[in-house]
């Protein structure tokens, strides 16, 4: 494990001189009248992105304002693995008895999606818990290293990211994530915790169906349940989302590598694969174009490339870790959105360990972190605050 390493993006010239290029040799295709969104991404949508990025965005504006955060890589050994370099984002807290906080993104999220909450997390109060945040880019994400073996699964991730906190001096902390970091965070949690890992959030709460021969009480108990409005509305958008949107998923948990040529080789059809998912996965957010083309840059400019990004779907789903809610002896918490695209019943998830926190919002999709920063950050701090019921779980570190 080598020492930590400041860091600055510095995405070479002719590495945007070849973008130009690719954007000036843009080919798009028609669209069916009338098609809006049925079809995905609006050719309309696609056009102006393209000639925006093409014509107005400047990468080196947003890769100053990026390297305002406080990022640093260090290299991790990961059994079976080899040294990795990890890159990620560590702001501390002013305050010396912080919680220490392990952010987790998933896909088509990056780094990008904790700057919003880091300085509400860091901020110093009488009146909340402040907590010191670390928030790594998963390896093959941003300027991580890409795994080239077969097999990296998610105890892998875990064990990357508790050796990345005790690095750092951080030998007892929480873990916070959503998306993939949902499964990521909660399975660094059930095999580090209670000793390391002191309590886990989570802003995307699922978990696998009951089946009769697994769990036939748990199985009666959801079919006798009587569901709210909002669990009812839940069920729905999920229902949809398993008809109508797992087109991406199908792909990269069978065949990454196919798509990966699209995605490494043509700068528009990355846009439209990631930016698709952005729009119906969030909670009418308010995009603006330069927003996207900086969260779409960070995938073009990453150190192993976007198909990196996309082949955690197939090990994960080849290791059984996909729709799940690890057990985990520690506290855990629930944040729920109503926009999420997976969303599973109450009845289920409070089988799943120690919830002890639970919160639902008006607003909000899957970048909880992103879109409503204000009331994740609030979550945490009812959850780890002197009245919470995570509170102190941190030995010596109560975030005051």
């Amino acid at each position: 494990m080598t020492s930590e390493q400041p860091f600055k993006i510095a995405v070479p010239d002719d590495a945007l001189a070849l973008l130009k290029r690719k954007l000036d040799d843009t080919r798009l295709p028609d669209e069916v009248n009338a098609a809006k969104w049925a079809y995905g991404a609006p050719l309309a949508d696609i056009r102006r992105l393209v000639t925006r990025w093409r014509d107005g965005y400047d990468w080196r504006t947003h890769e100053r304002e990026l390297n305002a955060l406080p990022m640093f890589t260090r290299t991790i050994a990961v059994d079976g693995f080899g040294e990795l370099s990890v890159h990620y984002v560590h702001q501390k807290s002013a305050t010396k008895g912080a919680i220490p906080l392990l952010f987790v993104h998933g896909w088509p999220g990056s780094f990008l999606e904790v700057t919003k909450v880091l300085p509400l997390l860091a901020s110093v109060s009488e009146d909340h818990p402040s907590f010191h945040v670390v928030a790594p880019s998963l390896p093959g994400y941003a300027w991580s290293e890409g795994v080239l073996e077969k097999g990296f699964n998610a105890k892998h991730y875990a064990e990357l990211f508790h050796k990345l906190m005790i690095s750092l001096g951080y030998t007892e902390y929480v873990t916070q994530g959503g998306n993939w970091g949902h499964i990521l965070a909660l399975t660094t949690a059930s095999l580090y915790g209670p000793m390391h890992v002191k309590a886990s959030h989570t802003n995307s709460p699922v978990c696998e169906p009951p089946t009769f021969f697994g769990s036939p009480i748990l199985l009666l108990k959801y079919w006798i349940t009587s569901f709210t409005s909002r669990e009812r509305e839940a069920a729905s958008i999920t229902e949809n989302f398993f008809k109508n949107g797992m087109g991406y998923y199908a792909e990269q948990t069978t065949k990454p590598q196919t798509i990966g040529y699209s995605l490494a080789d043509s700068p528009v059809g990355l846009l439209a694969w990631i930016y698709e998912k952005l729009i119906t996965w969030t909670d009418a957010y308010p995009w603006t174009d330069d927003e996207i083309l900086t969260w779409i840059s960070i995938y073009w400019f990453s150190r192993a490339g976007p198909a990196a990004s996309v082949r955690i779907y197939y090990e994960l789903t080849l290791s059984g870790e996909v729709i799940v809610f690890p057990k985990t002896a520690v506290p855990v918490g629930l944040s729920f959105f109503p926009k999420d695209v997976v969303q599973s019943p109450k009845v289920l998830l409070r089988s799943k360990g120690r919830i002890v926190f639970e919160s639902e919002h008006k607003v909000g999709g899957i970048f909880a972190a992103y879109e409503q920063p204000e009331a994740l950050v609030g979550d945490l701090r009812k959850m780890f605050g002197k009245s919470g019921p995570a509170a102190g779980v941190v030995p010596r570190c109560t975030g005051y």
